[in-house]
């Protein structure tokens, strides 16, 4: 009998499985992506004057886009479970 060798290559750790994934590249992006058009929406509709930016609003906002951007790439229907 001949047995050809098995080459088992290590796949990393846990981590740089994750983070080289790609739906865990779209996430962020996706999620930075909703967090600048938070403060977009902030700049055109909230800011009456520059001279007094809330900075509780500011983040509020970032806040909100960034969590709308991680629910469009995580949400059920986004991977096809709908």
């Amino acid at each position: 009998m001949k047995f050809k060798k098995l080459d088992i290559k290590s796949e990393g750790t846990w981590l740089t499985r994750v983070v080289k994934s790609k739906h865990f590249q779209k996430s962020v992006i996706y999620t930075l992506a909703g967090a600048l058009i938070g403060v977009l929406v902030y700049y055109f509709t909230d800011a009456k004057s520059m001279s007094n930016i809330e900075i509780n609003e500011v983040v509020n906002h970032i806040v909100v886009g960034g969590a709308f951007g991680l629910f469009i790439t995580n949400s059920p229907c986004a991977r096809g479970r709908c």
